[in-house]
């Protein structure tokens, strides 16, 4: 049986993993990548931090939803209106604008980059950054009971 404990570790390890690489990438690769109009200095970090970043957002998403199931049942709950779904509401419609970026940046950003088209990538890079940010201050809402960031 998983633990709660460990449930909410991995969760917080898949984040600071994500959150952490792409903070690095937004805010360390891809100025540099931008200075020197250079995209492979982005496609280089991407390769090797895919392999550690994808894992770790797949373990965030299923451990955040077996955490929502336990702390507000069944998927039906998680649409009520109380402080904590309001929450859950709230990191699945970031999981929404992230697996949307991800897939426009799959299909159609980076088969296309070049060394003249590094903004297009940059602004996805930036809002998933973002996103990511945005997951850490709801889940920490979720976990200290306070939502001082979100209206409550």
């Amino acid at each position: 049986m998983v633990t709660y404990y460990t449930l909410l570790c991995l969760h917080i390890l898949g984040a600071t993993i994500w959150v952490g690489g792409h903070l690095v990438l937004a805010t360390t690769i891809l100025p540099r990548a931008l200075k020197a109009r250079k995209a492979s200095i982005i496609t280089d970090f991407e390769q090797g931090y895919e392999r550690l970043g994808m894992p770790a957002l797949a373990v965030q998403i299923l451990t955040g939803l077996w955490l929502a199931h336990r702390l507000l049942g069944s998927a039906a709950n998680w649409l009520g209106d109380s402080p904590h779904a309001h929450m859950v509401h709230l990191k699945l419609l970031f999981l929404a604008a992230t697996v949307g970026l991800a897939i426009h940046a799959k299909t159609r950003v980076i088969p296309r980059l070049r060394d003249d088209n590094i903004p297009v990538l940059g602004a996805h890079i930036v809002g998933v950054t973002i996103l990511g940010v945005l997951f850490t201050f709801a889940g920490a809402s979720l976990r200290l009971g306070g939502y001082p960031l979100f209206g409550s």
